[in-house]
């Protein structure tokens, strides 16, 4: 039997300029239809607005803050006991911590119009860096739905 593909975590490169594997993976969840080189230019130049909006932080620091800010300590899961369906608070791997971060970024940069992608990128990296905006408050309604079901954790088995 042939052995399953895993994951290309092993693979993955840092990336050009900052030489980091978790902005590597960030600019691989920006990618749409294969444009790496475009999804890499639109992340440099949030990187270069975010230097000049923040002097005293390296770009690379801050980024890495806002996903730790963004990142959810434990989700809600379904689990069916008895007929009935219990939202279950469990903690959440570390590798799935940073894909739900990066998800929820993008998902709130992707749903704002009008500006070009790098200051829309930009703004939504600073305002989880300062623990605000539409990420943060996405990782804050996991963690009230997770504490309001906490009556049912006896169920994570």
């Amino acid at each position: 039997m042939a052995l399953k593909y895993k994951s290309t975590a092993v693979f993955l490169k840092p990336d050009v300029r900052y030489k980091s594997k978790l902005l590597s993976k960030f600019i691989n969840g920006v990618m749409k239809g294969g444009k790496k080189a475009t999804a890499e230019k639109c992340v440099y130049q949030a990187f270069d607005l975010i230097k000049e909006r923040v002097q005293e932080e390296e770009p690379l620091k801050v980024f890495e803050t806002a996903i730790d800010n963004v990142r959810p300590m434990v989700e809600v899961r379904s689990k069916r006991v008895g007929g009935a369906t219990y939202q279950v608070p469990m903690p959440v791997e570390k590798a799935r911590q940073t894909a739900l971060a990066f998800r929820w970024v993008l998902a709130a940069v992707r749903k704002k119009k009008g500006r070009p992608l790098a200051q829309k990128l930009a703004g939504e990296l600073l305002d989880a860096y300062n623990r605000q905006g539409e990420a943060m408050t996405t990782r804050e309604n996991v963690h009230r739905m997770a504490d309001a079901n906490k009556a049912f954790a006896h169920f994570a088995w």
